[in-house]
């Protein structure tokens, strides 16, 4: 989209000022940057329609028409079923974990983490929409209410109410994360010396490890196979660095020869990992933009 001196293009121009806080906007309503895109692409479609002298507000409108897209999309998810959206795999944040580093709030409001993912998904429609808009965005519930054809009173309290469904999903306190790091140093450390019984330990008994390659999707349940198969992962010539992945503790694995990959994040629960999700697939890693082989790291891994 190129910008000029012509009234469209005046538009477009306008447009693209906008453009990346209704990404924004519709990634956290949606948890898929493509569908993000698609949704904002929606809107620039909408908008080209338009007379620009009837718009009062740009921003306003452009996030109203997001907004409608986005619940749209959110109930076909619900009406089609059969292609669930939880089985496809959430685009992964990426940030160091340093020891007593101090909590990145920024960094973690931009991240959908896993677990909230998960919380995020329960929700219904609207009940989403008034939470990401107002919660994430400070949307105000007239605005909200507009969108979704209701009240600002009935928009309040559908934020309320999804408030109180996510807030089991908000970051967690720093001691906290740095039990589960601990947790996943014990599994990676027992996975590097072949410690079977090690790994059994820190291995909740119904365990899910969901492994994301270039084949495709690959789903191990139990802590006997789990603990299989990162004995024989740990085996391979790679160097590994802690990371937070979405909120989780988790490692980056580079090769020999410096190039990333993949990424480990671990769901931690009562003292014991509950879910592992790692992605070899060189597409997603790419688009992760991770960065190149950092060298030696620090606590050993």
């Amino acid at each position: 989209m190129t910008t000029g001196t012509g009234p469209q293009d005046a538009l477009a121009g306008a447009f693209e000022e906008q453009r990346g806080r209704l990404v924004a906007v519709a990634h956290r309503m949606l948890g898929s940057r493509a569908d993000a895109e698609d949704a904002v692409q929606e809107a620039w479609l909408r908008l080209a329609r338009q007379d620009p002298a009837g718009i009062d507000n740009l921003g306003g409108w452009l996030t109203t028409v997001v907004g409608r897209v986005c619940l749209d999309v959110l109930r076909a998810r619900r009406i089609r079923p059969e292609a669930p959206y939880d089985d496809r795999l959430p685009e992964l944040v990426v940030s160091q974990d340093e020891e007593g580093a101090p909590e990145d709030g920024a960094l973690l409001a931009e991240s959908v983490g896993l677990a909230l993912l998960v919380v995020l998904d329960t929700l219904r429609p609207t009940e989403r929409l008034a939470f990401v808009l107002h919660d994430m965005f400070a949307v105000p519930f007239e605005d909200i209410g507009r969108i979704l054809g209701r009240s600002p009173d009935a928009a309040k309290m559908l934020a309320s109410r999804a408030r109180r469904k996510v807030q089991g999903g908000s970051p967690r306190p720093a001691a906290e994360r740095q039990r589960q790091r601990a947790v996943v140093d014990a599994f990676l450390a027992a996975a590097r010396a072949g410690d079977f019984e090690g790994l059994m330990r820190v291995l909740d008994p119904d365990v899910t490890w969901r492994s994301f390659s270039g084949r495709g999707e690959v789903v191990r349940v139990g802590a006997a196979e789990v603990a299989v198969r990162a004995q024989r992962g740990a085996r391979a010539a790679v160097t590994t660095r802690s990371a937070l992945i979405d909120g989780e503790p988790g490692i980056v694995v580079w090769g020999p020869s410096g190039r990333v990959m993949g990424v480990m994040a671990c769901t931690v629960a009562d003292g014991r990992i509950v879910e592992v999700l790692s992605v070899s697939d060189p597409e997603r890693l790419a688009a992760m933009d991770l960065p190149a082989h950092p060298g030696p790291d620090p606590s050993g891994h």
